[in-house]
């Protein structure tokens, strides 16, 4: 196990490296090569990877806290339980990443790439995700409470029973995304468009959808009870058969 705390190893050439169970706490990593690295249940809190090359790299169960990651690359990069609570992800690019179980509490993942990522269970609890792109990503089953997902692009994204209550979706596009059985009671989805979205059984109350674009939703079996729909468009809506009380 090495032992690499606080090392400056910035612009290192770290490609194909084995840090397996490293401890990198407050490194500097910032621009360097670790393409394919095993950083496997490495310690990498508070480091700073700010535009470091992460690209197919092993993250299994390391431990991110309030690590700097702005416009690291992590395209397919394997992150799966790992914990990034409070981290720095600006900007960063997660494409095709396995982001599965992983804590991404509180993270900052303002304007970063998760386009087909996996995020199957993980946890993104008042996250920031504003503009961030998870068109096609899976979030089934993740947890985003009171999540921050205002202009986010999450076109064709699989989100069924996920949890967004309280999350914020404004002017979100969500056109053709798969939202059965989630939770979106009282969220914020004004100007969000739901175009074609499968909606099937979904808990929506108290929601604030006013001037969403609600045209060929599949709204089955939703629970819109005490939802504001003022000046939504309904237009085509697939499914009558939704509630709005009790």
């Amino acid at each position: 196990m090495a032992n690499l705390e606080g090392a400056n190893l910035g612009i290192a050439m770290l490609e194909g490296a084995t840090l397996y169970t490293a401890i990198l706490y407050k490194a500097n990593l910032r621009e360097a090569n670790l393409y394919r690295t095993d950083l496997r249940e490495a310690d990498l809190s508070q480091v700073d990877l700010s535009m470091a090359n992460l690209r197919e790299a092993n993250l299994c169960t390391a431990v991110l806290e309030g690590a700097t990651l702005y416009t690291a690359i992590l395209y397919k990069a394997n992150l799966w339980e790992a914990s990034l609570y409070k981290a720095d992800l600006r900007e960063a690019d997660f494409s095709m990443a396995n982001l599965r179980e992983a804590n991404l509490s509180m993270a900052n993942l303002s304007m970063a790439n998760l386009c087909m990522a996996n995020l199957i269970g993980a946890t993104l609890y008042s996250s920031n995700l504003s503009r961030a792109n998870l068109s096609v990503a899976n979030l089934c089953m993740t947890n985003l409470i009171d999540a921050n997902l205002h202009r986010a692009n999450l076109v064709n994204a699989t989100l069924i029973g996920a949890n967004l209550y309280k999350a914020s979706l404004v002017k979100a596009n969500l056109r053709e995304a798969d939202l059965r059985e989630a939770t979106l009671s009282m969220a914020d989805l004004s100007e969000a468009s739901l175009i074609n979205t499968n909606l099937g059984r979904t808990n929506l109350r108290e929601a604030n959808l006013s001037r969403a674009n609600l045209s060929m939703a599949d709204l089955e079996g939703a629970n819109l009870h005490r939802a504001n729909l003022k000046d939504a468009n309904l237009k085509g809506e697939m499914t009558p058969n939704f509630r709005t009380g009790g």
